[in-house]
């Protein structure tokens, strides 16, 4: 019987000068098994998409390009809802995260004691520095959706979450920016999943060097914490296909 398959959403937008390097990376990082590679182009602007689907066809990588930008999280459901794998794992298209530390958290779904993994920058493992504001918003965000969705993280916001994918694709995701990292973790605490965390590695990049978020995206969040942990039932939050094992 063929092995586990790890679903790579890749989501892309407005990435030129890093994008063919960031891919060479990912795709050079061993994984302990097998992976399916979905690369998102969110409607850039700036030569990405050429790029994009240049080295997929090099490489044998699917390659979504949606029409116009509507944000990371249009671009994530558009790749959740092509993965074919038994897990799904969202990876940032920049130089902020370290593939090599998905085989070990893959390690709690491969053993079958974990649904779904969040790999922390925060955990005390992790000797990293971070900048104040951003330290300190993803801090206040984590503590506020700890307090509403019942479920004790350290790193709410974190992008590494892998998930069986027969979780996730039941989800009735609906952000289109930044707001998925909250409304999946609502959407998990609103599920029988079990919850792993462990400790990632992490460099953070500034806005000069491209980075996407901003304040604004931080003001968002607060509604989205109170709408998607409060006013968004269990059953308005997956559809009538999540597996009986999740099922409250």
């Amino acid at each position: 019987m063929p092995g586990p398959v790890l679903s790579v959403v890749v989501p892309v937008f407005n990435e030129v000068g890093d994008i063919e390097a960031v891919l060479d990376r990912l795709l050079a990082t061993p994984c302990p098994i097998d992976r399916e590679w979905i690369v998102v182009d969110d409607g850039s602007s700036d030569g990405t998409a050429d790029v994009l689907g240049r080295v997929a066809a090099a490489h044998g990588l699917r390659f979504l390009p949606q029409p116009v930008n509507r944000g990371k999280g249009a671009a994530v459901r558009a790749g959740i809802a092509a993965a074919t794998g038994d897990f799904v794992v969202v990876q940032d298209a920049d130089w902020e995260y370290d593939p090599a530390d998905i085989p070990k958290l893959l390690e709690p779904l491969l053993e079958d004691r974990a649904d779904v993994v969040y790999g922390s920058r925060f955990r005390r493992e992790r000797p990293q520095v971070h900048r104040t504001f951003h330290y300190l918003i993803n801090r206040v965000l984590t503590l506020l959706s700890n307090l509403l969705s019942g479920i004790y993280l350290s790193d709410m916001e974190t992008c590494y979450k892998l998930f069986r994918t027969d979780l996730v694709q039941s989800m009735r995701l609906r952000s289109d920016r930044f707001g998925f990292e909250v409304e999946v973790t609502a959407y998990v605490a609103k599920a029988q999943a079990r919850v792993f965390e462990l400790p990632i590695s992490y460099a953070p990049r500034t806005r000069l060097a491209g980075k996407k978020i901003n304040w604004r995206d931080g003001v968002a969040a607060l509604w989205h914490l109170v709408h998607f942990n409060l006013l968004v039932s269990a059953e308005q939050a997956y559809g009538p296909e999540l597996p009986a094992r999740y099922r409250p």
